[in-house]
């Protein structure tokens, strides 16, 4: 990558830990059993919000100190293809009267398929713990 690149990757990779971090912060903040009641709402586990939560919470603040990029954003995808799926396909991409649609989770699916492929190795520290890896 270009030096250009890597910065456009940095703030990328800031604002989609950041993104994830708070979302994970809101589910535990906002009651989690709350957020565990809404997916059994959709026929999922309840135990599968705690799950979501922590990756979110963790995996956020992974993303934004660069540990372990490629592997949570691999895991945000995932996330992110089953809430666009089971939660706000039905709204369409702008969404509807009861609910927004699948903009923005689809936006921040494709950067989480971006780190997953490229990584995001600037002021990252996987580049501390691996560094013949960072690439």
């Amino acid at each position: 990558m270009t030096r250009k690149q890597d910065i456009g990757a940095l703030f990328l990779r800031v604002f989609l830990g950041a993104a994830f971090f708070i979302h994970g912060l809101a589910k535990f903040q906002g009651g989690i059993g709350n957020a565990a009641g809404f997916f059994e709402s959709l026929g999922l586990p309840g135990f599968a919000a705690y799950v979501v939560a922590t990756i979110e919470l963790v995996g956020g603040l992974a993303v934004l100190l660069g540990l372990g990029t490629r592997l949570v954003s691999f895991l945000f995808a995932v996330i992110l293809a089953g809430a666009i799926v089971k939660v706000k396909f039905a709204a369409g991409f702008l969404g509807n009267d009861q609910m927004p649609g699948y903009e923005i989770d689809l936006a921040l699916l494709i950067m989480s398929v971006y780190f997953v492929i490229a990584g995001s190795p600037l002021f990252a520290l996987d580049r501390l713990f691996f560094r013949s890896k960072a690439k």
